[in-house]
């Protein structure tokens, strides 16, 4: 057998050592889908494989102008390429090691949900005015923007305001206290205000064309999530229409998490159960649509001066518990 040159033997070790370039995959790759359908689903915000292998059928079938058997098989080869099928048990732990969390400046608060505001999620916080909703999402649209280390992801913020509730004065203060400089901190919050129920689903189905502009984007806030359709769809009548889209909304909200991988957090208004004779009255609104499409559910309450008391009503993997914290000046702290 011939020796080997040195040449020969610096080509083989090259030729082990480099990695096969794994070719990319497009939206004109899918079988189905021409270069004039991949226009109009660029158009419509599509811009990768994994929002179509992610989106509705109906929604691609309208926007591509096509059956919606049609748009069943784009969105099937979609998940196909995208190894979308039955995964182990421990192919899922390896996928569940991408979550990160954003800590909301509170231990206790922190340790009661499982170490923060996790991504890939959507936490929802309900209770009645002044228990500090609002206050929880100003507190992590500022602690988002944090380097890992200090609790954040060093990431951006999309902010649904639907009460005209953001101030600006309010994150001023909040990153002052971080020792963020206030002006760069509200530049990387990007805010819209939706004046109808079909206007705030709109914004939301608008959030991957933010995410070619701002790539970072790390936590979508919704301030809050039922108030324009608490006002639009009044009495029994109109109650099947509001909670389907409800449903779809919340469920756009869970897309967006699972394929950016960013933190959903959500408010939601309460009403009082007449039927309540005893305990505490206090219902979210929403019904079961919410109360099932929401990963965390934190029933917030007002206790004495700047105190309150979180409650973790409903979670996957953790028990019922409650903490209390305080809301300062300089944001959410534990109590001393």
């Amino acid at each position: 057998m011939a020796k080997k040159t040195s040449k020969e033997e610096k080509n083989e070790v090259q030729e082990v050592s480099e990695p096969a370039v794994e070719e990319k995959f497009e939206i004109e790759d899918i079988p189905g889908i021409g270069p004039t359908t991949a226009k109009k689903l660029r158009d419509a915000g599509y811009e990768d494989p994994m929002g179509i292998a992610t989106s509705n059928p109906a929604d691609l079938a309208e926007i591509c102008e096509i059956g919606e058997n049609t748009a069943r098989k784009i969105i099937q080869a979609a998940r196909s390429h995208l190894k979308m099928d039955f995964v182990t048990g421990a192919e899922m732990l390896e996928r569940m090691k991408k979550i990160r969390k954003i800590t909301t400046g509170s231990k206790a608060l922190d340790n009661l949900i499982g170490g923060g505001v996790e991504t890939q999620a959507i936490t929802e916080a309900y209770g009645a005015y002044g228990s500090g909703k609002s206050q929880l999402a100003f507190q992590l649209a500022i602690n988002v923007q944090l380097p890992e280390e200090q609790g954040g992801l060093d990431g951006d913020v999309v902010w649904v305001d639907t009460e005209g509730t953001f101030r600006p004065s309010r994150i001023i203060q909040l990153a002052k206290a971080k020792g963020l400089d206030p002006h760069k901190a509200l530049e990387r919050i990007h805010v819209a205000r939706a004046y109808s129920a079909d206007h705030q689903i709109l914004l939301v189905e608008k959030i991957p064309e933010l995410f070619k502009k701002y790539p970072n984007i790390k936590l979508i806030i919704v301030d809050s999530l039922t108030s324009i359709f608490r006002s639009e769809y009044v009495g029994r009548g109109t109650l099947a229409e509001r909670q389907q889209k409800l449903n779809k909304h919340i469920h756009t909200l869970q897309r967006l998490a699972d394929r950016y991988n960013v933190a959903v957090y959500i408010t939601n208004q309460v009403m009082a159960k007449p039927d309540m004779f005893f305990g505490d009255p206090t219902q979210a609104v929403g019904g079961h649509v919410l109360g099932h499409a929401s990963t965390y559910r934190i029933y917030l309450r007002h206790s004495k001066g700047d105190k309150r008391v979180a409650k973790l009503v409903d979670s996957p993997c953790l028990p019922e518990g409650e903490c209390a914290f305080r809301i300062t000046e300089e944001g959410i702290v534990d109590i001393d």
